[in-house]
């Protein structure tokens, strides 16, 4: 269990420094704390790729972002991720917000952010027709996009494990001891040695920092609530539609998926708990309520369900990448809030440079940087799902009807490198359960694969982990 670098929190920033880093002879080992990757965060936030015109001229923030963008679409070429490149528009409903909208396009500009614009009322409408008659003009961003970030952490994550990099799961670091040489880092019934941390622990970067005696760190959890919509009313927005931004982020948005749903968040609210991912009636009606001023034919009829996630803010409203000062072979990745999905792919060959300045790597010549294109039997014609299940029946079983996924997509999930080990892990790779139903017809066969393919007994089967069982035990 000893390694050249041990890299904590396995979400979309985590996972793409370990997949940079298995290009090189370097032992890497990335923790989770929790039963999977993709599991903060990740898992839980707006889907968009900034252009890169909001953050302030001369922040990592800004440089980070244009460069993180600019590499996405090719990245998720080759993990084989879903990318849409839409393009964004920040929407202004009065003289005073066009005043903001033109501060936007010279930072923008400043940033380095190409083909920036400013529409006018009937340029906007003509792009955008659901838009509210109110809307008097938008910036608009054509390096703007959307991006499954479940799916990038997990093909991120998977490439790296394919590479040589070990995932270990279920690590929740408790302490962190240095000899002069090498950190040991304990969980409750393990420990591994690592000559470099790599602190990428996303609103518990500051606990991370603090267990070297690092207090330099203060991270506060900003909670924003979300509501998807069903695809039916995807085409209600054909870009990532913002408002004008406040001092709390980029405000309320309406915004198509990659897979075809509508979007809309999210709130913004600094709490204390950093497991607090609950909503709120009414917050939730708030952010509809402020959603319906850039799109007014918005009604809860559509909603399919809603979420929350968390976004690391700290209090140096920038990014945070650097040697801790109290032990220069330990490396803080905080703050990492919007545009941190943006910029994560920069965000890896940022910090992989810092390690190759501390550990000498010599390149693999046997790196490979494709992931292989996983089933998506929705997408394929009938005669290439013919052709597929003459090879295997199993893609011929329909578990999940709103998303039409198969029992050979489920199968190739759990079996995948770093593979699904709970119902929520299936539901990521796959979008079984993610449909209208949310889960209601396809739940219970996800439950009985899991507990088959995995060999154990069906009431160990958990939603996401821990003590989170679907069944508990046998009725008589």
């Amino acid at each position: 269990m000893n390694y050249d670098v041990a890299v904590v929190g396995a979400g979309v920033v985590g996972s793409l420094i370990a997949r940079e880093l298995s290009r090189y002879n370097i032992k890497v080992a990335l923790l989770e704390k929790c039963n999977d990757m993709a599991m903060g965060t990740s898992k839980a936030n707006s889907a968009i790729v900034h252009a890169g015109f909001d953050a302030k001229p001369g922040t990592l923030k800004a440089k980070l972002n244009v460069e993180g963008t600019a590499l996405m679409p090719e990245l998720c070429k080759t993990l084989s991720v879903p990318f849409k490149p839409v393009g964004s528009l920040v929407v202004a409903f009065s003289d005073e917000e066009m005043e903001t909208v033109k501060e936007l396009l010279e930072r923008g500009v400043a940033n380095g952010v190409p083909g920036l614009e400013i529409y006018d009322q009937a340029k906007l409408r003509e792009v955008e027709p659901a838009i509210s008659d109110e809307a008097k003009g938008a910036l608009w961003a054509p390096s703007a996009g959307i991006v499954c970030p479940y799916e990038l952490t997990i093909a991120a994550a998977e490439n790296a494990v394919v590479n040589g990099t070990e995932f270990i799961r279920n690590f929740a670091v408790e302490a962190i001891d240095y000899d002069g040489n090498e950190f040991t880092i304990k969980s409750a019934d393990s420990s591994i040695k690592a000559k470099t941390v790599i602190n990428a622990a996303g609103v518990y970067c500051d606990e991370i920092a603090a267990l070297i005696g690092d207090n330099s760190i203060h991270t506060v959890p900003r909670k924003g609530e979300y509501m998807l919509c069903d695809k039916s009313i995807g085409g209600l927005a054909k870009h990532t539609i913002f408002q004008c931004p406040s001092k709390m982020g980029k405000g309320i948005l309406v915004t198509p998926t990659v897979d075809g749903n509508l979007l809309i968040g999210p709130s913004a609210l600094d709490i204390e708990d950093k497991d607090d991912v609950s909503t709120t009636a009414g917050t939730l009606a708030q952010v509809l309520e402020t959603a319906k001023k850039s799109v007014p034919v918005l009604t809860t009829r559509e909603v399919i369900t809603s979420f929350a996630g968390l976004r690391a803010h700290c209090d140096r409203d920038d990014f945070i990448i650097e040697k801790s000062e109290k032990n220069d072979k330990f490396i803080n990745v905080a703050g990492i809030e919007s545009p941190g999905l943006s910029s994560a792919p920069a965000i890896a060959l940022y910090v992989k440079d810092i390690v190759l300045g501390i550990i000498d790597g010599e390149e693999k010549a046997d790196f490979n940087p494709v992931r292989e294109e996983p089933v998506r039997f929705r997408h394929m014609s009938n005669e290439e799902r013919k052709a597929l299940i003459a090879k295997n029946p199993a893609y011929g079983r329909i578990i999940c009807r709103c998303e039409t996924i198969t029992e050979g997509e489920i199968l190739d999930a759990i079996h995948a490198p770093a593979g699904a080990r709970d119902v929520d892990g299936v539901k990521r790779r796959t979008r079984a359960g993610m449909g209208r139903c949310q889960g209601g017809f396809c739940g219970s066969k996800v439950v009985e694969l899991l507990a088959r393919e995995l060999g154990v007994e069906i009431n160990q089967i958990t939603k996401f982990g821990g003590d989170s069982k679907i069944l508990y035990e046998r009725t008589k």
